[in-house]
């Protein structure tokens, strides 16, 4: 099946200029733009949208997440690590010789981002943090309807949660799930919980999180139920102002933030495929194999290699040098390979990027992981915490080892676009667990190769390297490709729902004119909202 841009399934890519805001639920989007239209810059309407999704998208996010983020500000790329470690007491000894577990207190890390959102703002922030953070406290005190592809994750996630039947998950159903609430579209929820939160963590600038009420309520919470995290443990973190990384790709550089990320995952595929002849036509099954082929390589190299860099070193121009990427290119073979890697995971995760009309541009990813992360919710608060620990190693040699203090291997990574002279292109993100540099790797050959505008880079169909030979394709990308994609030696899988290819946003600025053209996810109940 050839992809045909100009068909009328194919949605069109939306232009402004004054301002942009692209993410995977409208009212968050609107969220954004409200505090663009007040006078606020890109980062102001980043951080009041990733705000407003901790209420309007909690099945992928939350307060007590991790946050990455790109700014293009100044006339020059910043990164910021807003991921958290291990609490003190979490050791490999907790564990006695058993797995991590997905729910319940063991898999909860430190989460950052609280003190992300504050730290974005008091280093690039225009307006008040209260004002940015007011559209999120609006929703939570007033309610909203849900949309609909949120409504299909909320009671996925309700039914998974009633199997579990776990004590510790039982403020998390007073909160979402209560009596007389059914998740279903147009249904309204409400949190006061979160509302409250929200407004302390307005009114102190992100602390009272850390150091202040809300630790103590956090504190508490763990000492009553067992779990480990407590309040030094909140005090002692700290956001990390980070170089991105980046490769040259066909006249462009593509930029991740470093390790502890992915990221560098789909910079070492992109390496990889930089120097191979690819073929003219996106849906050419030797090109699709070759891009299968690659993505392994890339994750070969994060499984083994990426960690904490605080704890034990990541050799990142090793990673991304010729050399590295030549070895992998002469392992690529006509058939499919098993690379013998960790097999990926899945997640949850809301992507966000925005834009404003001085040339400032974000792109921000904050996750509570699995869906609503941990299960495990601090009564009265409305603070969902994040099982992010689940992505520990469990081999007390290898560099992603749980260790106290240390962040774990993290999936989430957001992604920008440049060209080769230092031109910004625009942020861009593709969410969705192990999905992620799969994603990107596509959106970026989507763009820079195959020459789509950001909506169409993002409704091309997808690929998935599952494990071993394993690989999901959709079923838009058609049967001929597919069975191709076997006779080279794929375990093809194909899916006919749209739920595990990620869900992504892109936003590309002409240099020469200033006029936004953004692109939003077809899979999820996207938005991008324009001034």
């Amino acid at each position: 099946m050839t992809f045909q841009p100009d068909t009328p399934t194919v949605r069109r890519p939306v232009y402004a200029r004054r301002g942009m805001v692209a993410t995977s639920q409208p009212l968050a989007a609107q969220a954004g733009l409200s505090v663009l239209q007040a006078g606020g810059n890109a980062v102001d309407a980043a951080i009041a949208t990733a705000t407003a999704l901790t209420v309007v998208e909690p099945t992928s996010n939350g307060i007590g997440g991790d946050l990455f983020a790109l700014v293009w500000a100044g006339g020059e790329l910043h990164g910021l690590n807003a991921s958290g470690a291990a609490p003190a007491a979490l050791t490999l000894d907790i564990l006695d010789g058993g797995d991590m577990p997905r729910h319940g207190w063991l898999p909860v890390t430190v989460p950052g981002a609280v003190l992300g959102w504050a730290d974005l703002h008091a280093r690039f922030g225009r307006l008040p943090f209260g004002a940015v953070l007011a559209p999120a406290i609006r929703y939570a005190r007033d309610g909203y309807p849900l949309s609909p592809v949120l409504a299909a994750g909320w009671a996925r996630a309700i039914r998974v949660y009633r199997g579990l039947n776990l004590p510790i998950m039982e403020e998390w159903f007073r909160v979402f799930a209560p009596d007389g609430f059914t998740p279903a579209p147009g249904a309204v929820w409400r949190s006061e919980g979160h509302a409250r939160t929200l407004e302390r963590i307005a009114q102190t600038g992100g602390r009272a999180f850390y150091e202040g009420d809300l630790a103590e309520h956090i504190d508490a919470h763990a000492r009553a139920t067992g779990g480990l995290l407590r309040g030094e443990d909140l005090a002692a973190h700290q956001s990390e102002w980070v170089e991105p990384i980046r490769t040259a790709f066909q006249g462009h550089d593509v930029w991740e933030i470093p390790p502890n990320g992915q990221g560098i995952a789909a910079l070492i595929a992109l390496n990889v495929l930089n120097d191979l002849d690819l073929p003219d036509r996106r849906d050419d099954p030797q090109g699709l194999h070759l891009q299968i082929e690659a993505m392994k390589r890339g994750f070969t190299d994060a499984h083994r290699y990426v960690g904490d860099p605080r704890h034990v070193p990541v050799d990142v121009d090793r990673l991304l040098s010729a050399e590295n990427a030549a070895a992998h290119r002469a392992l690529l073979g006509e058939t499919a390979h098993d690379p013998a890697t960790r097999a990926p995971s899945t997640g949850g995760t809301v992507y966000l990027c925005t834009a404003d009309d001085q040339g400032q541009m974000v792109s921000l990813i904050q996750s509570n992981y699995m869906g609503f992360g941990s299960g495990v919710v601090v009564p009265g608060t409305g603070i969902a915490l994040h099982n992010r620990g689940h992505n520990f190693h469990l081999d007390p040699a290898h560099p992603n080892a749980l260790a106290p203090g240390k962040r774990p291997y993290h999936t989430i990574i957001p992604g920008f676009l440049s060209r080769a002279d230092g031109t910004p292109v625009g942020p861009f993100g593709v969410m969705g667990g192990f999905m992620q540099p799969q994603g990107h790797v596509q959106v970026v050959l989507n763009t820079v190769r195959y020459g789509m505008n950001p909506q169409q880079a993002l409704d091309a169909p997808r690929w998935q390297w599952l494990q071993g030979k394993a690989v999901e394709v959709e079923y838009a990308l058609g049967a001929d490709l597919a069975r191709a994609l076997a006779a080279r030696g794929h375990d093809v899988r194909v899916q006919l729902e749209p739920g595990s290819f990620g869900r992504g946003q892109i936003i590309w600025r002409n240099p020469e004119t200033g006029v936004l053209e953004g692109g939003t996810e077809s899979r999820t109940d996207g938005h991008i909202a324009v001034w």
